[in-house]
């Protein structure tokens, strides 16, 4: 049993940090603000979500595993409305999406 929820542990943290690779070349690649906080907010959220999970595998059933999925729950739901909050004011203070200009169709 121990065995088994070590490597579904290292599946989990190893998914996590996919993700949050996958996130930062989004962060680098993305042409604007609101694009590159899509990145951060979907795809770090559920890398760390992943991560934490793989660590709660990890320790197994125990008082800081609970604490690590409320510290998951937590993320899930902070994290976008941080970004939505961040997008909100770069429209209110009049930063222009990205656009595709010169290309026609």
């Amino acid at each position: 049993m121990e065995f088994a929820a070590n490597i579904l542990g290292v599946l989990f943290v190893l998914g996590g940090v996919l993700f949050m690779l996958v996130g930062s070349i989004g962060l680098i690649r993305f042409p604007d603000v609101y694009c590159r906080a899509h990145a951060a907010t979907k795809v770090d959220t559920l890398g760390i979500m992943l991560f934490i999970l793989g660590i709660a595998f990890f320790t197994g059933f125990s008082l800081i595993s609970l604490k690590l999925l409320f510290v998951a729950a937590f993320v899930a739901l902070t994290a976008p409305v941080a970004a939505h909050a961040l997008s909100r004011r770069a429209l209110i203070h009049g930063v222009k999406p990205w656009t595709r200009k010169g290309k026609e169709g």
